[in-house]
């Protein structure tokens, strides 16, 4: 691979690469990364969550989020309902289906970030992730402007 000078192509090389490897790993199980994220993410809220705070967590328009959950709900991975206590909100809830799924996904992903962090030392993942934090951060701040 010949190196590259450009820090956007090189992450954006890496994060293809990255992507390429884990859709391979997910397709075993009929799941997109971006779904298996979205059952980690309702998973660590308790298996439920407004889709809206989805759509925020995975920094995406209303209408892709709406998109994700409705081939999620046809492949009763997660259900949406009306929030009881605000009609206008939809939740979004793992189903049993889509926990039994995150459960055997979990193996996959471990292997797929052992493959970006066997690169690095301890201490270089840990420079590493702070560093590629503060990068976001300046990301952040741009897109906050624009």
């Amino acid at each position: 691979m010949e190196d590259m000078k450009s820090l956007g192509r090189s992450i954006g090389c890496a994060a293809h690469l990255f992507r390429e490897r884990a859709d391979a790993r997910m397709a075993k199980y009929d799941v997109t990364p971006l779904q298996a994220h979205v059952m980690v993410y309702l998973a660590h809220q308790s298996g439920k969550s407004t889709q809206q705070a989805l759509g925020e967590h995975l920094r995406v328009k209303p209408s892709t989020v709406n998109g994700i959950v409705d081939r999620m709900v046809e492949r009763e991975l997660i259900v949406r309902s009306a929030d009881e206590a605000d009609a206008r909100r939809r939740l979004v809830a793992l189903t049993q289906t889509g926990r039994a799924r995150l459960e055997q996904l979990h193996q996959e992903m471990r292997e797929t970030e052992r493959l970006l962090e066997s690169a690095f030392t301890a201490e270089e993942l840990s420079q590493f992730h702070t560093l590629v934090n503060r990068m976001i951060q300046s990301l952040e701040e741009d897109r906050k402007k624009c």
